[in-house]
């Protein structure tokens, strides 16, 4: 995590946004009264919106883990893929 205050981003956005794009850091933008924004990639912020939607359910959050742990125990099966009939 890197911390910049606002006079320090607007010097330097471009390589602080680079920063955050290309390591993956998360940029802590320090304001007054403790006011602090967080400033992440596109693609993390994705990750953590996907991540939350499957943590919402917890049905389907289950079946994601035991589906998980019969991969990693090698209980699964491989199919051919069909061929598309319709044209």
């Amino acid at each position: 995590m890197i911390a910049v205050n606002y006079s320090g981003l607007r010097e330097n956005m471009k390589a602080c946004f680079d920063k955050v794009y290309d390591d993956y850091e998360t940029l802590v933008v320090t304001r007054k009264k403790n006011r602090n924004v967080v400033i992440i990639s596109e693609e993390v912020y994705n990750n953590l919106m996907e991540n939350a939607y499957l943590h919402a359910d917890s049905a389907n959050f289950e079946w994601l883990i035991e589906s998980k742990a019969q991969l990693e125990s090698g209980k699964y099966s491989k199919h051919e893929l069909l061929e598309d009939t319709d044209e």
